[in-house]
């Protein structure tokens, strides 16, 4: 069965007509060195029969250490990767959300490779807005649709 995860997209206009995303870098010694491709929105798998919406909170909360905001979220839509994972991505404007106070989530995992030691490292290990171009570049391949779709429906609504 295919992954599914939830995340969160906030996005927040400029005055100017510029669109920033609030994006984060990958933690972890694979992505410690790469910058374009290496980041995502704050995103992770769902627990059995968790509200999709909940889990996407929560995910927000584990990865940075803080609430996500309390503002309305939509769902942007569910995208595939080439993997087959999916992933469940809600969108909402974060204009009031300041980057800052982050207490990054960890994870362990065997490190270095085949060394039979176990390493902590943090689930991201940056958090930033970024224009929306530019985030396109940086997000992993497999969420650029969101922030296309994203973009696409601001234009529409005149943002």
């Amino acid at each position: 069965m295919a992954v599914h995860s939830a995340g969160i997209l906030l996005y927040r206009l400029d005055g100017e007509g510029g669109v920033s995303a609030f994006v984060v870098h990958m933690g972890g010694p694979y992505w410690a060195k790469k910058d374009e491709g290496a980041w995502s929105i704050p995103k992770g798998e769902l627990a059995d029969g968790e509200d999709v919406l909940d889990a996407a909170k929560r995910e927000f909360r584990e990865e940075l250490g803080v609430d996500p905001p309390e503002v309305d979220y939509a769902e942007l839509g569910t995208f595939a990767y080439s993997s087959g994972k999916r992933v469940t991505v809600f969108v909402a404007d974060g204009a009031g959300f300041e980057e800052g106070g982050f207490v990054f989530g960890e994870f362990e995992m065997e490190w270095p490779p085949r060394s039979g030691k176990t390493a902590s490292f943090p689930e991201v290990d940056r958090a930033e807005w970024v224009p929306l171009a530019r985030a396109s570049e940086l997000i992993v391949k497999g969420q650029r649709p969101a922030l296309e779709r994203l973009a696409e429906l601001l234009r529409k609504q005149g943002g």
